[in-house]
């Protein structure tokens, strides 16, 4: 505890005796170079803070549209929900045009799947229809006259 004592009164004493002779040995021309140096500083500061906000702002748009790429390039399977295709009711088709990587339905099945699929688009393009209907109507009572 004592070392810690010494260290800060020898510090204390260091600083001051340093700052004591720089302000003693101050001359007309070191005065006026402190003075530009000061001055300059306060001028160009909000300037250099600028340039560096804006590089930064870049290395961070740019490293979200790393980001960005990389989530893209890995597809989760919530994400293709919603953008199924309907196959065409063939129910002829050649092994050899089949896909390696789906599932190996026989053509009931296949059949099954087309109609479900049809059957959901079908009642949201029907909700859809209703909901623009609503819509539609809402507009229309705006402009009735109620008497």
């Amino acid at each position: 505890m004592e070392g810690l004592g010494n260290l800060v009164t020898t510090l204390g004493n260091r600083v001051s005796t340093n700052l004591r002779g720089s302000i003693t040995d101050l001359t007309p021309e070191k005065f006026i170079r402190i003075v530009i140096i000061a001055g300059a500083y306060m001028l160009l500061r909000p300037y250099l803070i600028k340039l560096g906000g804006r590089a930064q702002m870049q290395s961070h748009e740019e490293e979200s549209e790393r980001a960005e790429a990389e989530a893209r390039a890995k597809i989760s399977p919530n994400e293709l929900r919603g953008k199924v295709e309907i196959p065409d009711d063939t129910d002829e088709e050649d092994e050899a045009t089949a896909e390696a990587s789906g599932p190996d339905w026989g053509k009931k099945a296949r059949r099954r799947q087309r109609d479900m699929i049809k059957k959901l688009l079908d009642a949201e393009e029907q909700r859809l229809r209703e909901n623009q209907e609503e819509l539609e109507d809402k507009d229309i009572e705006e402009f009735l006259v109620k008497e």
